[in-house]
């Protein structure tokens, strides 16, 4: 039988059943047609978007934080490429090996690892931020899908511990959190790019598309900071809270020219590359921050009232004798009975008793001027973080006890920095300069006449003899210089009342006399070595700090630059507190 005559080609099929057929088939093309034109002319953006967030992404461009540096372009701080470690939520898929060998190189618990990836509720979840480079090439050598190596900056700060609490530090998004980073935090901060690029399964970036926006670097910044007398003055406040067994310390240098600060320190202090042990008394700028009773640092301020005011000259003659002085219900004292001084003379021996005659022969409105015009009270005009203002009580509330031991410094508190800028009063022919920490253009700067250059002049004197023997700091003396300053030595007000053995040890002055070009304010806080008196612990920082700044600046010195004879231990005069 031939192929043709089989039956089964023989079969008849019914019309309609033909027809159908062709009919369903036409339908189904005709759908996937128009699902096709739907798909392609009319939702093209949402599958555009769809196809993109499976091989594109956008990334950040990091822009680089401005750089510190001291007056002389000396870097004290400045931004180092690293790399932060972190996963794309949903794509992130390692073996058990591969999560071992991540935890050993990012020393950190598998179960940590774990959880962040568990917990993530972004797109991009981090692990660890600021990977070294030579950990973060490792990580990347483990081709994990899903794992991404993000570009970042990390702040390094040169001067360690030296310079902390004038620089301060970043945190982990380079924001600036302490001293200048967080005060210059909108200068030296910079404006994030961004860029879309084409990656593959894995993660890794195969093709750059475009860039977006280009990242903007900030704005470097130039301190008034010299990073050679920072050092001198750290080193010497170091050594004396060591030898001192002290608590703390603190210290400052301006110039009186300019108002700049060319030096600020404290201990105890912290080094801001590493700061995984880092505690709260570490972080405390003193020297703006802590406020404390002056002492007898304060006395050059009241002969200044009294001497603006015509109530007092400088060889009016004060009666100090018995050493003890009754007002009220309260007896104040002398270290030891002085007889008849000088305004001059009290000021050099320190004299309780003769600063508060001087104190109550005027008016509490009179001398609560004078400090306040000194700025004491007043909230200092400087871009640091946590700067305080002290405190001066009203002069309608004063006592008469209350004038007179303010007028020596106990019943008022004062920052450091307060207390040293107000004697460029005495360095400045009565002008009270304003504070920079950034450099300026060398020029002499103006100050706020607070009283008269004959007034200042007859107190810079009366301070020259406080320093030189016969005074209660002839430990500040400088070779080839003539210093002026003075002493404070100060019982600690703890719980409401002073403490017996507790002391704020202090010395503020400037030099050289003849033409003051440097103001130094040192705080030693519990001296517990043995001595206390700020002439025994505070003024010969003060001498030193002040000798070897005044040679790096290449100060012409005016005195015999011969070696200076310190008195015998025990001889020198012991200011009254």
């Amino acid at each position: 039988m031939s192929f043709t005559a089989s039956p089964v080609l023989a079969l008849t099929l019914p019309l309609w059943r033909s027809r159908l057929l062709i009919g369903l088939f036409g339908l189904l093309f005709a759908v996937m047609v128009g699902r096709a034109i739907f798909l392609q002319g009319m939702n093209t953006d949402f599958l555009q978007a769809k196809g993109e967030s499976r091989y594109g992404r956008t990334l950040e461009i990091t822009a680089n934080r401005g750089r510190i540096t001291d007056r002389h372009g000396e870097v004290l701080a400045v931004s180092t490429p690293v790399k932060s470690l972190g996963v794309i939520s949903g794509e992130a898929a390692m073996t058990p090996q591969q999560l071992v060998s991540l935890s050993a190189l990012l020393q950190m618990p598998v179960r940590d690892i774990e959880r962040r990836l568990a917990d993530s509720t972004t797109n991009f979840t981090y692990l660890r931020r600021q990977v070294a480079p030579d950990v973060a090439e490792q990580v990347a050598s483990l081709r994990i899908p899903g794992l991404q190596l993000k570009n970042e900056f990390r702040r390094y700060y040169p001067g360690g511990e030296v310079m902390a609490h004038v620089i301060g530090f970043t945190g982990a998004d380079d924001m600036g959190q302490e001293g200048m980073e967080l005060a210059y935090q909108s200068q030296l901060v910079g404006k994030a790019g961004s860029r879309r690029v084409i990656r593959d399964r894995p993660g890794a970036i195969v093709e750059d598309v475009e860039a977006i926006k280009q990242a903007e670097d900030g704005q470097d910044l130039m301190l008034s900071i010299d990073a050679k007398i920072q050092n001198l003055a750290f080193g010497q406040l170091k050594a004396a809270v060591e030898a001192h067994r002290a608590k703390a310390g603190a210290v400052v240098v301006l110039d009186s020219n300019t108002g700049e600060v060319l030096a600020l320190a404290n201990l105890p202090s912290y080094n801001p590359n590493n700061r995984s042990r880092l505690a709260g008394a570490q972080l405390r700028n003193r020297v703006l921050t802590d406020t404390f009773e002056p002492g007898s640092t304060m006395k050059p301020f009241t002969a200044a009232m009294a001497l603006e005011l015509g109530r007092v000259k400088p060889d009016t003659v004060i009666q100090t004798s018995p050493g003890k002085l009754t007002i009220g219900t309260a007896t104040i004292s002398d270290s030891h009975p002085h007889g008849a001084l000088t305004v001059e003379g009290v000021l050099q021996k320190s004299s309780n008793i003769g600063t508060a005659k001087i104190a109550l022969g005027m008016e509490p409105r009179e001398m609560w001027d004078m400090l306040n015009k000194s700025g004491f009270g007043i909230m200092p005009q400087v871009p640091f973080p946590g700067a305080v203002a002290g405190k001066v009580k009203p002069p309608k509330t004063w006592r008469p006890i209350e004038q007179v031991t303010m007028s020596y410094g106990y019943g008022l508190s004062v920052s450091l920095i307060q207390l040293a800028r107000a004697y460029t009063i005495f360095a400045r022919d009565g002008e009270l300069m304003p504070l920079s920490f950034v450099r300026g253009d060398g020029e002499l700067v103006r100050g706020e006449q607070v009283v008269s250059a004959q007034t200042a002049r007859a107190v810079r004197r009366m301070l020259e003899m406080a320093a030189s023997e016969g005074g209660t700091a002839p430990k500040a003396r400088t070779m080839g210089y003539r210093v002026a300053g003075k002493t404070g030595t100060a019982h600690k007000l703890e719980n409401g009342s002073y403490a017996e053995r507790k002391y704020r040890a202090s010395f503020v002055g400037f030099a050289p006399v003849s033409n003051p070009r440097l103001v130094i304010a040192v705080m030693i806080d519990e001296p517990s070595a043995g001595k206390y008196f700020g002439g025994e612990v505070a003024a010969p920082v003060f001498s030193q700090i002040m000798g070897g700044a005044l040679r790096l600046l290449s100060v012409v010195p005016d005195a015999p630059n011969k070696p200076i004879i310190m008195p015998p231990e025990g001889e020198e005069v012991q200011e009254s507190i």
